[in-house]
């Protein structure tokens, strides 16, 4: 506060539960830098004060793979904090002719309704945890994770944070397809989205599908244990 005027803080965007952020690599360094303190903690500190997010908190984000002019690389800190990495390929021509049909008469996206609420979002992530992974699928967790670090294709591998985003995806997983149990399939299903974007490739083999095509090498390297996964 000076004189007769003083600071007020106003919230913005960021204060939601759910954040879209569209060609978010077209966002400055500095922008995306902010970003990585709501994404970890789930808090925004301004002016020394910080302020806890609204549970639950997350953030959804778009890229544009071919148009690179005015666009920054995202850091390895903030790729990381990101739970996967989806590409949206192209539409099938059935797909083409149902998305025309659609917005042939009107516009969809107008009448969009809320299909649940916070309470429900948060009473299912509690859920989650509860979903039971077997000590054998545990150890073969693990050890995709650290064949991304002794890979010689691979500068660095996933880090601690990406092991508890792939347990946490694979829980999550098995809940969505009705099952309270993990099995190999659903790490197998998730090991691209949820650990490609993690990697640092080491110089002179980096491409587009190359941590892709590592990951999928991993996979086909290790054996797959064989147990009954629900048995507790």
């Amino acid at each position: 506060e000076t004189g007769n005027s003083k600071f007020e803080f106003q919230p913005g965007p960021i204060f939601s539960n759910i954040i879209l952020a569209d060609e978010i690599n077209r966002a400055t360094p500095k922008t995306q830098s902010a970003l990585l303190e709501a994404m970890q903690e789930h808090t925004v500190t301004v002016m020394g004060v910080s302020r806890r997010l609204e549970e639950p908190f997350f953030v959804l984000a778009t890229q544009n793979p071919i148009e690179q002019d005015g666009t920054y690389p995202l850091p390895e800190a903030q790729m990381d904090r990101f739970l996967m990495q989806l590409s949206m390929e192209n539409l099938s021509e059935t797909e083409e002719l149902q998305l025309m049909e659609r917005y042939m008469h009107n516009t969809p996206l107008e009448t969009l309704e809320a299909v649940t609420d916070t309470q429900t979002i948060l009473a299912l992530q509690e859920s989650c945890k509860q979903v039971y992974i077997h000590p054998e699928l545990s150890k073969y967790l693990v050890a995709i994770i650290h064949a991304t670090r002794t890979n010689g294709k691979i500068a660095c591998g996933v880090s601690p944070r990406g092991t508890l985003a792939f347990l946490r995806a694979a829980q999550a997983y098995a809940m969505v397809s009705g099952r309270d149990y993990v099995v190999p399939e659903d790490l197998k299903a998730l090991a691209v989205p949820v650990l490609s974007h993690r990697l640092t490739m080491a110089t002179g083999i980096d491409s587009g599908r190359a941590t892709e095509q590592v990951i999928e090498e991993i996979l086909a390297s290790l054996p797959v244990p064989t147990e009954n996964f629900a048995v507790r």
